[in-house]
């Protein structure tokens, strides 16, 4: 049996260890049109690669997914992160989990990952062909003619591994055999605020911020990083995953309300400052932050809602402790644009699941095709939970079962 793996990707990887999992004696081929393979593994997680996240129940896991959850509710039954620790232990990698439950290799280095799948490729004896363009997918009576610049080739079955794409150009190929393809958009991006001076504090980071978009119900809490164009960090990139759509639809033009004490409540907040009032009511405001805030941050707070810093807290009158109040609880930023990692970018839209059995990734419209990773319609949160993804479904389509 002949199989061509189309993207040499994770998904692709992966699904070509699976083909020779459950097929020893299969001829597996990984296709990659760059001259990089595993480019997103090696820059992952800032050079560490986040593998997966320690979320070992179905559907807690699932729905990490803003689109996909119900489909891989199912998927994960068949392979999960527990799975993949197992996976990568059994060969000789070790990964821990941090704080927040994202698992790295204990080597904190994506090489680590890459060389584990170079080996294991060589291992079982699986073919990469770089910088080897599917031109295009022709189904024949029994299998596919896949077409090349200047050469063709037959192969009896086909795993699509070949990633998102920015734009639906991107998917024509799918389109051409009869798929349905969700308009392709970016996900987990940052936001730009050109207008806002908030941008001077680049680089500063409040650890437990609450970001909504106004108008929506659209929230995350989490860290908020300040950049030289905006806001980034997890509560934000988290925030344009579930708001993806939406905020395409608004053309990137909206207002974030940040909650930067993620506290709900304003009598909550005014309880705080009455149990340290003792403290520091002699203290200028500027030295004596009760919220534990970034020292910078608070002072730009204080600025922006034109409080003297200079006085000490028992000359703050009522109505200016209101207003301090109101800022933390409810600081709104224009956004107006945003700002993609190209390398990163992650894609909502693709392939439509309703031409995918999920239990074995092949496609409902072409027999003997199936599909694994982020060409579907299937995109996770910032966590390890994309990887994950690709994890699975390119095990369940290495599988190869038929639906005969």
């Amino acid at each position: 049996m002949k199989v061509a793996i189309i993207g040499g990707g994770a998904a692709g990887f992966f699904a070509a260890f699976s083909v020779k999992e459950h097929h020893a004696d299969a001829q597996v081929t990984i296709f990659e049109k760059s001259d990089k393979l595993l480019a997103k593994v090696k820059i992952s997680g800032g050079g560490r690669c986040n593998v997966t996240h320690s979320c070992f129940q179905a559907n807690k896991l699932s729905k990490f997914y803003p689109r996909g959850s119900k489909q891989l509710k199912k998927a994960f039954s068949q392979f999960q992160p527990k799975d993949t620790e197992a996976w990568f232990a059994t060969r000789g990698v070790a990964l821990k989990t941090e704080a927040d439950g994202r698992m790295f290799p204990t080597t904190d280095d994506s090489q680590t990952i890459i060389d584990c799948f170079m080996h294991e490729a060589q291992v079982k004896k699986i073919q990469i062909a770089k910088q080897t363009q599917v031109n295009e997918l022709v189904p024949e009576k029994s299998g596919y003619t896949l077409v090349f610049k200047g050469s063709k080739q037959h192969f009896d079955k086909i795993i699509i591994a070949s990633g998102g794409s920015p734009n639906a150009k991107g998917f024509q190929w799918l389109k051409n055999i009869g798929h349905s393809i969700i308009a392709p958009i970016p996900s987990l991006f940052t936001f730009n605020m050109p207008k806002e001076p908030v941008k001077e504090l680049m680089g500063l980071v409040v650890e437990n911020a609450t970001a909504r978009i106004q108008g929506t119900k659209l929230q995350y809490t989490g860290p908020v990083l300040i950049t030289h164009w905006g806001m980034s960090g997890p509560a934000i990139l988290k925030l344009s995953a579930w708001g993806a759509r939406l905020l395409h639809d608004k053309n990137y033009q909206f207002n974030v309300q940040i909650n930067w004490l993620s506290i709900k409540s304003e009598n909550e907040v005014h309880e705080i400052l009455d149990a340290e009032f003792e403290n520091i009511r002699k203290k200028k405001i500027a030295n004596a932050n009760p919220f534990g805030l970034p020292g910078r941050m608070w002072l730009f707070l204080l600025e922006k809602v034109q409080i003297n810093t200079q006085i000490p807290w028992m000359e703050l009158s009522k109505k200016n402790r209101n207003k301090l109040i109101n800022i933390l609880l409810n600081d709104v930023y224009a956004v107006s644009g945003k700002t993609t990692f190209k390398e990163e970018f992650v894609t909502c839209g693709g392939v439509s699941l309703s031409d995918v059995d999920i239990k074995t990734m092949q496609s409902s419209v072409c027999k003997d095709l199936y599909f694994a990773g982020e060409v579907l319609d299937i995109d996770g949160i910032t966590g390890g939970f994309n990887f994950q993804a690709a994890w699975t479904t390119g095990y369940i389509a290495g599988k190869l079962i038929a639906n005969d």
